[in-house]
């Protein structure tokens, strides 16, 4: 009886696997092309690392790593293909990415495009204003100065320390029981 239940369920996950399988009429991801189709739309640049006379620069705080593309332009930062204001919701990241555009008195001067990946959104507010300070000071060598004294070209290379063996988390010991 058994080995006849295991020739049915063979037979049946064989037949699963020879059927193709229905495809869906909805996306419900985006293709690149798409996207970039629907940007030329309405106007919104998007960001690729082919970027024609772009200064790039690397940023990394935490676990997170951002790829700075910056362009002379209207002031417009676009990060992972959303707006600013649409990625970082929280106004003080918002704040902390235009720090260095403020320190240099350069508002509206480029047109950044970011992409940005780990950590958590604090970290890649983090990475973005270090990768935005570094283009800055790649495309305009004399502004070093103000960066430097701001503290922006400084990488903030605290992490989270791994767990060790023996213990609950980095550094948390177990619970002591006396009795």
């Amino acid at each position: 009886m058994a080995n006849e239940t295991k020739k049915t369920t063979a037979k049946a996950t064989s037949a699963k696997k020879a059927a193709p399988a229905p495809k869906k009429t909805t996306a419900t991801k985006a293709t690149p092309k798409a996207k970039a189709a629907t940007a030329k739309k309405t106007g919104a640049t998007v960001a690729t690392p082919k970027l024609n006379n772009a200064t790039y620069a690397t940023g990394k705080r935490k676990d997170s790593v951002a790829r700075v593309y910056m362009l002379p332009g209207k002031g417009n930062i676009v990060i992972n293909e959303r707006s600013m204001a649409e990625y970082f919701r929280h106004p003080v990241l918002q704040m902390s990415l235009n720090q260095p555009f403020a320190v240099t008195k350069r508002e509206g001067a480029y047109d950044v495009f970011v992409m940005v990946m780990g950590g958590g959104l604090s970290g890649q507010a983090g990475a973005v204003k270090h990768g935005i300070s570094k283009a800055l000071e790649k495309a305009e060598p004399d502004l070093r100065a103000a960066l430097k004294a701001a503290g922006f070209l400084t990488r903030d290379s605290r992490v989270v320390e791994r767990k060790h063996y023996g213990y609950r988390k980095a550094r948390r010991s177990t619970q002591f029981s006396k009795r």
